[in-house]
């Protein structure tokens, strides 16, 4: 089973903020929008399996397949931007002053 240190995962969310950094406004906002849409999709499946069946579980378990989606398309949702370019920039900033 893998598993990272927390020194490690600290590295990986700066590196992919740092990634996202150096995309393009236009490339962030689409794939946002896009991100956005398929979890809209997958809201409205699993709220309309739910009404249909009247078996809340089955669209409990059909949301998470939005993410999966996301994952599996390479969309990000914009909140994810939102939170890990702050942290390559407090990264940036704290070696240019010298500290660790």
């Amino acid at each position: 089973m893998a598993y990272l240190q927390p020194t490690e995962f600290v590295t990986k969310l700066v590196d992919a903020g740092a990634a996202k950094v150096f995309m393009s406004t236009r490339d962030t906002l689409i794939r946002a929008f896009m991100a956005g849409a398929i979890l809209a999709l997958a809201a409205a499946f699993a709220i309309t399996i739910n009404v249909n069946t009247g078996q809340p579980l089955a669209g409990a378990v059909l949301f998470p397949v939005g993410f999966v989606l996301l994952y599996l398309l390479g969309f990000d949702l914009l909140t994810g931007v939102f939170t890990l370019v702050p942290l390559a920039m407090m990264d940036r900033l704290c070696l240019e002053s010298g500290g660790n």
